[in-house]
């Protein structure tokens, strides 16, 4: 094995297990009995509409209520798509024989993609040229951050990229993520997985609920909470870990809880609130939001230019 670069060692260090963790049965089992309770009544309330809870559609109900009401279509770009395919390029890696430079991995990755019959395969074959030289340098910058900085995996840990999870109760609502990596092979009831998500940019208080949510998925999934949730930035080569416990899981549930009555209650009539936040900068509703405006005019009157 090659020598680990100290950002390789630091992370290693901060991924290892440090001794047994098994969650008491009965609480895991509680826990799934409570978020059983809480998916029953919110698909008692719809009526039989289904509803597909995510990451994204948790974030999206807990900030801005008439964004959300709104119900956007999303715009692909070649800065929001590098994401996916530098995952599909990583992952492309972890299997690749040799030692692929990082730019063949992402032209592999783009071409897999624009073969596929999905919204992003059909995102980048609508690419031209331009977009497509933009998307390749973004994802190549993301690949090779990771390749240089992230410490090997080797295949005892059965590393899983693009992990898909999906919990399915009975009634209209299901929950369901796809998580960047994980880390682990089951052991009994001991928790020994690790969630990873890839970041670029500024650190968020959001990334960590995002992977709470995926700690309670897994849970409801497999009655085993992972280990540990790890949020890394690949501009930064740091990492933001949080070791999973009975109270992560137990708020996770409650957000989750929060989020559907609140929804809930949107379809219900109830009006919809202003939540303004520097995400306004980007909202295809600006044009005609005063209250986004004005909010955003205040952040670049103090200098924070919309980072809260």
């Amino acid at each position: 094995m090659d020598q680990l670069t100290p950002t390789q060692q630091k992370l290693l260090q901060q991924l290892r297990r440090d001794g047994e963790l098994v969650f008491d049965e009965g609480f895991v089992t509680h826990l799934t009995e409570q978020a059983l309770a809480v998916v029953t009544d919110a698909s008692e309330r719809l009526g039989g509409e289904k509803l597909t809870v995510s990451k994204g559609w948790l974030s999206m109900v807990l900030g801005c209520e008439v964004k959300h009401v709104a119900d956007l279509p999303f715009s692909w770009s070649p800065a929001t798509a590098k994401g996916f395919v530098a995952h599909k390029a990583i992952e492309l890696a972890a299997n690749w024989r040799g030692e692929p430079a990082p730019s063949e991995l992402v032209d592999e990755a783009i071409a897999r993609f624009a073969d596929q019959g999905t919204y992003r395969g059909d995102f980048i074959a609508s690419l031209g040229e331009g977009d497509i030289a933009e998307l390749r340098s973004l994802a190549v910058d993301r690949v090779t951050s990771f390749l240089q900085d992230f410490p090997p995996l080797p295949a005892r840990s059965q590393p899983v990229f693009e992990a898909s999870t999906r919990w399915t109760p009975p009634g209209t609502v299901q929950l369901m993520g796809r998580t960047d990596l994980v880390i682990g092979r089951p052991e009994g009831r001991s928790s020994t997985k690790l969630i990873i998500d890839f970041k670029t940019g500024w650190r968020n208080g959001h990334h960590r609920d995002d992977l709470r949510f995926y700690a309670l998925l897994e849970t409801l999934v497999r009655a085993v909470p992972p280990r540990r949730l790890v949020t890394y930035y690949l501009d930064s080569c740091e990492a933001d870990v949080e070791d999973v416990t009975e109270g992560m899981l137990e708020s996770a549930l409650a957000r989750l809880a929060g989020a559907l009555d609140r929804h809930l209650e949107l379809t219900e009539g109830r009006e919809p609130d202003h939540r303004p936040s520097g995400l306004c900068r980007w909202c295809a509703l600006l044009p005609g939001c005063d209250v986004g405006r004005a909010h955003l005019s205040a952040l670049d009157d103090d200098g924070t230019q919309g980072f809260d």
